[in-house]
């Protein structure tokens, strides 16, 4: 393998591949006494605690070639080695490897619970890849830490594969994300009770190797400030903008209030991204809110079929506070929460500038909303009544049951002028829907109306045509981790045949072009009837 004219080496085996010899964490508090009652500590970020492995029939469910090669510099060959499974189990640590659980607390549901923590997680070490990037190694289900509460550490397999396939999809989609290198399962049984309605069943444990350059959250912050460890939580702060924001220089006196805008910021340009694909993440709870802005714990994740703002991921967000279309203003309550934990480094007029930069996220948030539907439809520049025009686009397929995905992906597929032809529309599914909106034909002469605004400085209508379309179908997915998809293949999964699992992963490298074979099985068809009808819980 060849980058920038060099010759690079892939690493084969767990021998050759190693952690750096000092992760940077090791530069924060540690708790090292691993019997300590952790409900009750204090001025710490991180506890040392070692896996416990699965041992029962381990085996490899599957791995992203993607992560593999252009993250952890593995050869993907790799995975063929007894060795890779038994690290991903937890049972082989390489080299330099300092296993620590992190410690944090959260709002879930609006309410502050305390502390809370890696109950099931371990961050391994850290690895510097060939690109200079730092990446946190974690396992996910490897057993108890000091911070789990009533559980027994372990995660199923249905609920990694689901995480698996959605790190792996959200990336090649464009959704900033940790990322997610292989998953392993075993013999060992877990009791879940899938639905929390007093039905448990006997499952497999699996575990889940994902990456992160960092797994700081706004709930890292919280836990400090809320406990009143401002000497920790500054040194926290400092940390993460010296590792994380080399552009704000530790020796700026608001270096805070710059950390702040620059989260915030980030966190709003992420839930555009969710928005626009559909995205639901289900549990928003300020623990699971990355400081990096990245899409972070996928559990109750799903993303929308047919249009619904009020879709809800999580059947257990029986008021539907996560619901689509709440995403944005629980993200803005969320980072206000955040902004309450850096209070306590402010000075007074420092604070100011914290409210002031508050009350512009609301209409930041909206605007790159905006910018990112008129994206979806082809418009590159935002003019007046733009706004009216996507709100009635998603009422249109609200009323008509039009499925979010292919409503966009199949407008980027026709011009214009065949969007009223009857005909064509019988190979356009979800657009045959909408089209049965009374409103359609208004709605389409507005948006017709508002392209050739655009066209104006075009050297031609048809080169403004082509460009429309490359653009819309650059944005618009082909493919997108359906539940129904990722449901048929935890079925054959949880039977020993992974094939539908490993398939899933290799179409959503390229959700974005079309693939003979994913078409072949219906990818892109209409979900079928029994798809509506799947719940997902925070346990799946």
């Amino acid at each position: 393998m060849k980058m920038d004219g060099e010759t690079i080496t892939l690493k084969r085996n767990l021998t050759e591949w190693r952690f750096s010899q000092y992760p940077k964490y090791i530069l924060l508090p540690i708790d090292e006494n691993h019997d300590q009652v952790k409900s009750n500590i204090k001025n710490v970020v991180f506890s040392e605690v070692t896996p416990r492995p699965l041992e029962r029939n381990i085996r490899l469910v599957c791995a992203s070639e993607d992560a593999l090669k252009n993250i952890l510099d593995m050869d993907p060959d790799i995975v063929n080695r007894e060795e890779f499974t038994e690290f991903v189990a937890g049972k082989k640590l390489p080299y330099g490897a300092l296993p620590v659980a992190h410690r944090y607390g959260g709002h879930q549901y609006g309410s502050w619970v305390g502390q809370l923590g890696d109950g099931r997680a371990h961050i391994l070490g850290e690895y510097v890849n060939r690109r200079g990037e730092r990446w946190q190694i974690q396992l996910k289900g490897s057993g108890q830490t000091p911070y789990a509460r009533v559980h027994d550490g372990r995660a199923v397999l249905r609920s990694v594969i689901r995480e698996m396939v959605a790190c792996e999809a959200c990336h090649s989609l464009g959704i900033p994300t940790i990322r997610a290198a292989g998953v392993v399962v075993s013999d060992e049984a877990v009791i879940r009770d899938i639905y929390y309605n007093g039905n448990p069943r006997r499952e497999r444990a699996a575990v889940l190797l994902r990456l992160a350059p960092s797994w700081f959250r706004f709930g890292s912050l919280e836990i400090l400030s809320k406990s009143g460890e401002l000497t920790v939580l500054r040194q926290l702060v400092d940390f993460i903008i010296k590792e994380y924001f080399p552009d704000i220089q530790l020796t700026d006196e608001n270096r805070v209030i710059r950390l702040f805008s620059e989260i915030a910021h980030r966190t709003l340009d992420l839930v555009a991204k969710w928005q626009g694909l559909g995205f639901t993440h289900g549990l928003l709870n300020t623990d699971n809110m990355s400081l990096l802005g990245l899409t972070l714990d996928y559990g109750p994740f799903g993303f929308v079929d047919s249009y619904d703002a009020g879709y809800v991921a999580n059947c257990s967000d029986g008021e539907g506070r996560y619901a689509l279309g709440k995403q944005p203003d629980v993200v803005v309550w969320n980072v206000g929460q955040l902004a309450i934990a850096l209070k306590p480094l402010l000075t007074l007029s420092q604070q100011v500038h914290m409210s002031y930069i508050l009350k512009t996220l609301d209409t930041y948030c909206k605007n790159k909303i905006l910018e990112t539907f008129l994206m979806k439809i082809g418009l590159k520049e935002e003019r007046w009544g733009d706004e009216q025009l996507v709100e009635k686009l998603l009422d249109m397929m609200q009323r008509t049951g039009a499925d979010f995905t292919f409503t966009f992906r199949q407008l980027a597929e026709l011009k214009p002028s065949e969007m009223v032809c009857e005909d064509i529309l019988e190979d356009k599914w979800s657009l045959k829907r909408l089209s049965s909106h009374a409103s359609w034909s208004c709605w389409l002469e507005q948006y017709r109306e508002r392209l050739d605004k655009e066209a104006v400085n075009a050297s031609s209508a048809s080169l403004f045509e082509d460009e429309r379309r490359r653009r819309m179908l650059s944005v618009n997915p082909v493919y997108i981790p359906r539940n129904w998809l990722l449901q048929e293949a935890i079925v054959d999964a949880e039977k020993d045949d992974f094939q539908k699992v490993k398939f899933l992963l290799e179409v959503m490298r390229n959700p974005y072009e079309v693939q003979p074979e994913a078409e072949r099985r219906g990818f892109s068809a209409q979900p079928p009837q029994w798809a509506y009808a799947l719940k997902i819980s925070c346990s799946t």
